[in-house]
C-alpha cells in the first residue's frame, strides 16, 4: 500500500507547519490560553481562510472534498502546536454529523458557515452516569408539535462556551441504557432553556457544562432518525477517534523533539546526558512508541469512512489501546528525562503530556477500549 502523500496533501502539510511555526510558539499558546474565549481568534480566522475548515466537506455542498487523510494532516499538525482552537469540535465532530446526518437543506444551510469560520460547533454527548458508553443517554427529548422539547444534563462538552449551536443525543423513548430511542439534535446556545458553564480543563483547553430545560427543537433541528440516532453517533465518534489518534501522533512527536534536545543540552558529570545509554534508550523507547503509533492512526484513518460499522469499531478500538499505550510511555519517559523542569507550568512539555491525557479518556480510555476489542464484541456494547 503507498502511504506517500499527494502533491496536494503535501503542500497542506507543508502550509499548516509552516503557519504554526511562525504564528503558535509555546509563548503565543499561552496567550491565547489566557484570552477570554481560551484560544486565538486571529488564529480562527487563518484556518479559515487557507481552507482548513472547508476541507471534509464535498465539493457539492460547498466544501473542498477532502478524505480522512486531509483531517489526518491537519489534527497531526495542530497536535504538535498543541492548537486550543475548536477544530476538533466543530469541524471533525460537528461536520461529520452534518456530513452523515444531514439532509440536502441542513447541509445547504451550515456547512457553508462551518467552512468561512462563522459557526462553532459542538458534541453534547457526555453525561453524569454514561462514563464511556454511547447508549447512555438520560437527558430526553419529548414530542412538541412538529419538534421536540429537550431536558437533562450535559458534562465535559469539548469547546462548549465557545459553540454556536450543540449536536445533542437525546432519548426520544426507551430506558437510559436502551440503545434503541436515542436522538441526535441541533440545539442553538442561545435558546431560550440553555445554560452553559465554561471551566478550563487540564490541558489548557475548555470544556463546559451545558442544561437544557424544555428547550424547543424544530423539526429542522432533527438530524438522523430520532428513534434510531445510534448508529450516527457512532459513524461521528469514529471519526473523532481517527482524529485524536492523528493528534496523538503530533503531540508524542513533539515530546519526544523536545526530550531529546535536552538530552543534548543537559549536562551532568561534565558531559550531556544524551550520552549515557541507559537514557539512550528511553528514547528509542519513546522513538518505536510514536512510530506504533503512526502506523495505528494510518489504518485508522484508511477505516473512518468504512460503511462496515464492526470492522470500522474494531479499527477505532485498536487504535485506542495503542495511542493510551504509546502515549503514557512517551509522556512518562519525557518527564522523567527532563527531571524536574518537567514537571513545570514555564515548561512545555508537562503540556504536551497533559494533552496527551486527555486525548487517552476523551471517548475512552486505553483500557476501555483494549477490553472491547480483546472480547470481540460490538463497537460499545459491554456494559
Amino acid at each position: 500500500m503507498d502511504f506517500d502523500l499527494t502533491e496536494e496533501q503535501s503542500i497542506l502539510k507543508a502550509s499548516i507547519d509552516r503557519l504554526l511555526t511562525d504564528k503558535y510558539g509555546f509563548e503565543d499558546r499561552k496567550r491565547h490560553m489566557a484570552a477570554p474565549e481560551g484560544w486565538s481568534a486571529q488564529m480562527w480566522a487563518s484556518y479559515a481562510e487557507m481552507g482548513l475548515m472547508a476541507l471534509p466537506f464535498a465539493e457539492a455542498d460547498g466544501g473542498l472534498g477532502g478524505t480522512p487523510v486531509e483531517t489526518m494532516i491537519v489534527m497531526e499538525s495542530l497536535g504538535r502546536a498543541l492548537a486550543l482552537e475548536p477544530y476538533f469540535p466543530t469541524v471533525v465532530l460537528g461536520g461529520s454529523f452534518l456530513r452523515f446526518g444531514g439532509n440536502d437543506d441542513q447541509r445547504a444551510e451550515y456547512i457553508p458557515a462551518v467552512a468561512d469560520g462563522s459557526l462553532k460547533l459542538a458534541f453534547a454527548q457526555v453525561e453524569r452516569n454514561s462514563r464511556y458508553d454511547l447508549h447512555h443517554v438520560e437527558t430526553t427529548a419529548a414530542r412538541d408539535g412538529e419538534g421536540y422539547l429537550l431536558n437533562g444534563q450535559k458534562s465535559v462538552v469539548l469547546h462548549g462556551d465557545s459553540a454556536d449551536k450543540f449536536f445533542v443525543t437525546a432519548r426520544t423513548a426507551g430506558g437510559p441504557r436502551d440503545e434503541g430511542g436515542i436522538g441526535v439534535f441541533l440545539v442553538d446556545a442561545r435558546a431560550n432553556g440553555v445554560s452553559v458553564r465554561g471551566y478550563p480543563t487540564q490541558d489548557g483547553a475548555r470544556a463546559a457544562e451545558v442544561t437544557f430545560d424544555n428547550v424547543k427543537v424544530g423539526a429542522n433541528g432533527v438530524f438522523g432518525d430520532p428513534e434510531n440516532g445510534l448508529p450516527l453517533v457512532r459513524r461521528v465518534v469514529d471519526a473523532g477517534i481517527a482524529a485524536l489518534a492523528a493528534e496523538s501522533v503530533g503531540v508524542m512527536a513533539a515530546m519526544h523533539a523536545l526530550t531529546v534536545d535536552y538530552l543534548k543540552v543537559r549536562k551532568q558529570f561534565g558531559v550531556a546526558i544524551g550520552q549515557f545509554q541507559v537514557l539512550q534508550h528511553k528514547a528509542v523507547d519513546m522513538f518505536v512508541a510514536i512510530e506504533q503509533a503512526r502506523s495505528i492512526a494510518l489504518y485508522a484513518t484508511m477505516m473512518a469512512d468504512s460503511e462496515d460499522e464492526d470492522e470500522r469499531g474494531r479499527a477505532m478500538h485498536a487504535a485506542k489501546a495503542e495511542i493510551g499505550r504509546g502515549g503514557r510511555l512517551c509522556g512518562e519517559n519525557a518527564i522523567q528525562l527532563h527531571g524536574g523542569v518537567g514537571m513545570t507550568m514555564e515548561y512545555a512539555v508537562g503540556h504536551y503530556f497533559k494533552r496527551m491525557t486527555m486525548i487517552d479518556t476523551t471517548f475512552g480510555d486505553g483500557d476501555h477500549h483494549l477490553y472491547l476489542l480483546s472480547t470481540g464484541g460490538g463497537l460499545f456494547a459491554a456494559a
